[in-house]
């Protein structure tokens, strides 16, 4: 039976015979196997004891090889770790050429690292940023199966744009070289496999408000896919999505949830890898002192994580938001790269500054405007003419600006048809939709969380990229 190395370092009893398999990391003065298996960043050190191996077999033992090693597990008496495996056989699985081995033992710069995806799953950086995107994919689901929710498969087909930004990815099944047209020269659709336009989903939030109309606290977790031609550090074509709705909500309890949501996974990843977070902080300390002063992070990782856990978030209106930004020193001063006004959509840099230089906690900012938020945010009565807003709410975190957003929504059947008209959405089509409002509507709330910047906020990665194994981007869909 394999052992697996986390468990060997983890316990204290030695004198004990044992296999274990993985992949070579380093192979010193033909004694000295540095082996990693990946459930952990720390290797095992197994010891080759002189003349005890075929010389031919030690040829093969060489970085990215992976063997099997079979002998009994001893106190170490070098420094770096507290036991050791003295091999009595070792096998090789598989041979790796190390001439041709991209990855030698050295750093090698994360741009490099994308082009060798396939590989960087081999590297500690990407071994602790993967065990924690793993764990926050449990955590999630465990909070809200905790709280009895159920879990909801919505379509990645789909025939419509939730957020009505049409950044949608067409699917067909049609010759694209010689596409049927219809009489007025368009598309007929008519003749595709589905009878109709289609695209890949945007959001599984429309098909959630469905189900939460009959099981009152539901969730979705699953891909999503946006066609829009961003190539930041920030944006992802294909990417997952958390999005919680529940029925009778009402804005302040959708921002309770969020809030008690966050602090439940990052709580969850902190206790279950608290190894690859202090490599990962250190990591980051690492790269933050080659940057300037001035670009420096406000907080190391771990200092970021317990910032998040130990605060209160503190809760603000949009016109409060924009307030405090139009008083700054850093606008008075000119320091923004966007300007500040009432009705802008905020920028990250807007958004960062109210959490870590103004009130130095997380902030949940709602009650945005209207004429910047999607058709389906419950519209806010009252409001004076020229400043209406609706019942919505982003969740801005220090590093990061908004990791999540959500809303109240709009529960009024006519409120909703018309800002639909306004927005030139099909009601028609959409007939299902709006039949939740016809048939026993309520008072429901959601959010909205993208997963991979939660991912880049609790591993501290400053790319999106490097926390989803294989990044789909504008002009890139390799492996």
């Amino acid at each position: 039976m394999r052992q697996e190395i986390a468990e060997i370092l983890k316990g204290k009893q030695v004198d004990y015979t044992i296999t274990v398999k993985g992949w070579v990391r380093t192979f010193r003065n033909n004694q000295f196997i540095a082996l990693n298996d990946g459930s952990t960043n720390h290797n095992l050190q197994v010891v080759v004891e002189l003349n005890s191996q075929d010389e031919a077999l030690l040829k093969r033992i060489t970085t990215s090889a992976c063997i099997s090693a079979t002998g009994k597990i001893v106190a170490s008496q070098g420094k770096g770790q507290t036991v050791e495996l003295i091999a009595d056989t070792i096998e090789i699985l598989g041979d790796s050429d190390a001439e041709k081995y991209p990855l030698q033992p050295k750093k090698h710069s994360l741009e490099f690292l994308r082009e060798i995806a396939h590989l960087r799953f081999r590297t500690n950086t990407f071994g602790s940023v993967f065990r924690l995107r793993n764990a926050l994919i449990f955590g999630i689901h465990k909070f809200f199966q905790e709280q009895n929710f159920l879990n909801i498969h919505s379509p990645i087909i789909s025939a419509s744009d939730a957020e009505g930004a049409g950044e949608m990815f067409k699917v067909t099944t049609l010759d694209l070289d010689k596409l049927p047209t219809s009489e007025d020269g368009t598309v007929d659709y008519k003749q595709d496999f589905f009878g109709r336009s289609a695209n890949l989903t945007v959001s599984g939030q429309l098909e959630a408000e469905l189900a939460a109309m009959a099981f009152s606290k539901v969730y979705t977790f699953g891909p999503t896919f946006r066609a829009e031609n961003s190539n930041t550090t920030r944006h992802l074509a294909e990417f997952w999505m958390i999005e919680p709705e529940v029925a009778f909500n009402e804005l302040k309890e959708n921002a309770d949830l969020a809030e008690a949501m966050l602090k439940y996974v990052i709580q969850y990843a902190m206790e279950k890898h608290p190894d690859d977070i202090a490599f990962l902080d250190a990591r980051l300390a690492d790269e933050e002192k080659q940057k300037p002063t001035n670009e420096r992070a406000e907080f190391g990782l771990i200092e970021k994580l317990n910032f998040v856990l130990n605060n209160d978030f503190e809760r603000i209106t949009y016109t409060e938001a924009i307030d405090i930004l139009l008083q700054s020193p850093a606008y008075k001063k000119k320091k923004f790269q966007y300007d500040v006004k009432w009705g802008i959509d905020m920028q990250s840099e807007h958004e960062r500054y109210l959490v870590e230089k103004h009130f130095k906690k997380p902030v949940i900012v709602t009650d945005y405007p209207k004429d910047i938020k999607a058709f389906y945010m419950r519209q806010n009565d009252g409001c004076e003419p020229g400043r209406e807003t609706v019942a919505a709410m982003d969740i801005l975190a220090p590093g990061i600006g908004e990791i999540i957003g959500g809303s109240q929504r709009e529960e009024r059947l006519e409120k909703l048809e018309q800002r639909m008209h306004e927005m030139h959405i099909p009601t028609k089509e959409m007939f299902w939709y709006l039949d939740t409002r016809r048939f026993g509507t309520c008072k429901h709330a959601g959010f909205g969380l993208g997963f991979e910047r939660l991912v880049q906020f609790v591993t501290g990665m400053g790319n999106i990229r490097d926390v989803i194994p294989f990044p789909r981007t504008p002009q890139n869909c390799e492996f």
